[in-house]
Formats: structure tokens, C-alpha cells, sequence
């Protein structure tokens, strides 16, 4: 093993057929196995996993989750090239503890369809936002408490009952996650709308998941503390252009994805 693995002049790769493991005795701990490994010359993984670049497998979640286990994803190839650089920024810009892409609805939504929304999605709360979607103005938040016992579901809109925006507390863009978490305890909220300073939705801290987050130690991470993550390109002259859209999106590496090698 340490001819294979340690030494100086070793440069080749190896497959499961190449080499047996034969079982026997161990002189250490697991606590002392270190399995650091370098996916690129500048890039070192703590988990020596890469998920594929599939379109089954790799997009923004999967990367995000291989990341914070201390692998790194590959962002598949088969895809606008608007679409895999909205897949890199999910990656890059993804934050612990934040939620990011929140189901948000219109104000103008009625309450026989939030209800149908609300099976749907398992849970009760939705920022409200002018045209229903991230990126666009938080109008106020709705919650259970604010539609229990209301009759006419169908005529009664969103907009009707919601909490409105001047009488929400909510936090502003670039808060820090134990600031976050702090205030919720502190009033008691359910939820914490962030925004920027023009007011648009930018992400949501959620009570229920104040003991889900955890400290991810060996996450795959770049000098500013962002996610690392790949993405695929062809062999097409027009992957050129794919290659400078998606290292001005921030993508750490590039792999060629080519089929049977052609």
C-alpha cells in the first residue's frame, strides 16, 4: 500500500479490478484513518466522493449536500447554459441554516388554494410576495393562526388576512445565522423573513429548524468560505462559451463530460 499510494513516482489510477484487499490485523484506530484527497491540484477533499454529472444525479441540491460532507459535486452538462450557471450560483451562494428558495405565494391567492397548497407542501407558513416567487418584494407573511376559523376560503384572498410587512419583524440581508436564530428565541417567531435593503425576499430562517443545523467541519469550502463545486462541459467549440459563462458564475472546477471518450 504505501508503494501504491505514497510513492513519488506513482502516477497511475486505479480500478476496483486492479488491486485486492486482502483482510488483517490493524495496529491503529479508526480516529486515525485520514482520508483527505485531492480532487484537483488546488482543491482537497476531507471525503474523497464525486457525484457523477448526471441529470439524474448532480444539480444545485445534490452539490450543496456532497460540499458540506466534505466531497463536491458535477454539475451535469445538459442543460442551457443559463440554466448550469443558475445551477453553479445556487451552490455558491448557498448558506447553512438559511432557506433560499422558500415556496412563496401572491397575495392574490385565494384561501381554498392555500389550503390545497398546504397539503401539499406539508407545512403552514408562506412569505407573501408581489408576483409570488424569490426575488421580488416581501409583502407579508401568512401563517395557520391567521386563517383558522375563517369562513368564504374561496372569495377570501391572502392579501385579506396576511401579516403585513410593517408588522414583521425581519432581518436584513447579510445577518449572520446565530444572529438569526437569536432573534427567532427572542420573539418567538416562527419565521424570519431576510430581506434587502429595498425589501426584496432574499431568504427565510425557520423556527423548526433551529435544531436541524449542524456544523459541517469538513466542508468543501473556497477562500470565501462559499461551497466548491464543479461542472460539465463537452467537447463542442460552443462549450467555450459555456466554460466562460460558468467561471464568471464562480465554478471551481471544470471537467470534460465526453461520451465513450470520443
Amino acid at each position: 500500500a504505501e508503494d501504491i499510494f505514497r510513492s513519488s513516482h506513482g502516477r497511475s489510477g486505479y480500478t476496483y479490478d486492479d488491486l485486492i484487499c486482502l483482510p488483517g490485523h490493524i495496529s491503529f484506530g479508526v480516529h486515525d484513518v485520514c482520508l483527505d484527497s485531492r480532487f484537483t491540484r488546488k482543491i482537497s477533499l476531507k471525503t474523497p466522493i464525486v457525484s457523477s454529472p448526471m441529470d439524474t444525479v448532480t444539480e444545485h441540491k445534490m452539490a450543496i449536500a456532497m460540499a458540506l460532507q466534505g466531497g463536491i459535486g458535477v454539475i451535469h452538462t445538459n442543460l442551457s447554459v443559463e440554466a448550469q450557471v443558475n445551477e453553479i450560483l445556487k451552490v455558491k451562494n448557498f448558506k447553512n441554516g438559511f432557506i433560499t428558495d422558500p415556496v412563496c405565494i401572491k397575495p392574490t391567492m385565494s384561501l381554498v388554494e392555500l389550503d390545497d397548497l398546504r397539503r401539499k407542501c406539508g407545512f403552514t407558513g408562506f412569505p407573501v410576495t408581489e408576483d409570488g416567487n424569490m426575488g421580488s418584494k416581501l409583502l407579508g407573511l401568512i401563517t395557520k393562526r391567521d386563517t383558522d376559523f375563517l369562513d368564504n376560503r374561496t372569495s377570501t384572498q391572502v392579501g385579506m388576512v396576511m401579516k403585513k410587512i410593517e408588522h414583521l419583524t425581519v432581518a436584513e440581508e447579510g445577518i449572520e445565522l446565530v444572529q438569526a436564530n437569536q432573534i427567532i428565541k427572542n420573539t418567538k417567531l416562527g419565521k424570519l423573513p431576510v430581506v434587502t435593503k429595498s425589501g426584496v425576499l432574499a431568504a427565510l430562517v425557520a423556527r423548526t429548524d433551529l435544531r436541524k443545523h449542524a456544523d459541517f467541519p469538513m466542508a468543501t469550502k473556497d477562500k470565501d468560505g462559499s461551497l466548491m463545486v464543479a461542472a460539465a462541459i463537452g467537447t463542442r467549440p460552443s462549450d467555450r462559451d459555456r466554460v466562460r459563462a460558468l467561471v464568471a458564475a464562480g465554478v471551481d472546477a471544470i471537467i470534460v463530460d465526453s461520451s465513450q471518450g470520443d
